[in-house]
C-alpha cells in the first residue's frame, strides 16, 4: 500500500468535483464571462431543468431582446460547460436584486447644492393671505424676494443676483449656464 500525500489527494478531488460540478454551477461561473458585463448586470441565471437555462432579467424588454440572440448565447455558453444546453428562456420572474449589484444613490444634502442660500427664517417669509388680494400677495412676494437677494453677488453676464455657489461652480448664475451649454446636447 503505497501512502500518497495530502496535496495530492486534495488534487484527486479537486479535479473530481470539477468533472462533477453541476451545469447550473458552470453557467453561474461563466455567465458574466460569455454574456459581458452590461447584460449580466440585467439578468440572473435561475436554474436549469432539462437542459434548459431559465434567466431572469430585470425588464420584459431584456427579455425580449436576449430571446432573440439566445442561438449566439447558446452557442458560446455550450463552449465553456460540460454538459449542453438545449435552449434558454428568459423572463422577468424571479428577478431579483442583489445588494452587490445595486449601486448606492448618493445622498445630496440641500446645503450642497450651489443655489442654496442658507437657513432662511421662516417668520420673515410667512404672510398672511387672508384679506389680500392678489396684487398684495405678489407684492409681498416680490419684497422678500428683493430682501433675499441683496446680500447676492451679481451674475458677471446679466448682473442678476446670484447665489455664491454657483458662481463658484461655473462661473455665472444657473440660468446663464444652462445658457452656454452647447446646443448639440
Amino acid at each position: 500500500m503505497s501512502l500518497k500525500s495530502v496535496n495530492d489527494i486534495l488534487g484527486v478531488l479537486e479535479k473530481q468535483a470539477k468533472w462533477q460540478q453541476q451545469p447550473f454551477q458552470q453557467v453561474c461561473q461563466f455567465w458574466v464571462e460569455v454574456v459581458g458585463s452590461v447584460i449580466a448586470a440585467q439578468t440572473q441565471p435561475l436554474s436549469v431543468q432539462r437542459d434548459i437555462l431559465r434567466v431572469a432579467t430585470s425588464s420584459a424588454a431584456w427579455a425580449q431582446n436576449l430571446t432573440f440572440s439566445r442561438q449566439t448565447l447558446l452557442l458560446k455558453l455550450n463552449q465553456k460547460i460540460s454538459t449542453p444546453l438545449v435552449d434558454l428562456r428568459f423572463s422577468t420572474a424571479g428577478w431579483q436584486r442583489h445588494p452587490q449589484k445595486e449601486k448606492p444613490q448618493p445622498t445630496v444634502l440641500s446645503s450642497e447644492h450651489p443655489s442654496y442660500l442658507g437657513d432662511v427664517n421662516e417668520r420673515q417669509l410667512q404672510v398672511t393671505a387672508v384679506n389680500q388680494d392678489v396684487n398684495q400677495v405678489f407684492a409681498n412676494w416680490a419684497k422678500t424676494r428683493q430682501r433675499r437677494s441683496q446680500p447676492l453677488p451679481l451674475c458677471p453676464q446679466c448682473q442678476c443676483p446670484t447665489p455664491p455657489g454657483e458662481l463658484q461652480r461655473w462661473g455665472v448664475c444657473g440660468f446663464c449656464s444652462v445658457k452656454l451649454l452647447p446646443k448639440n446636447i
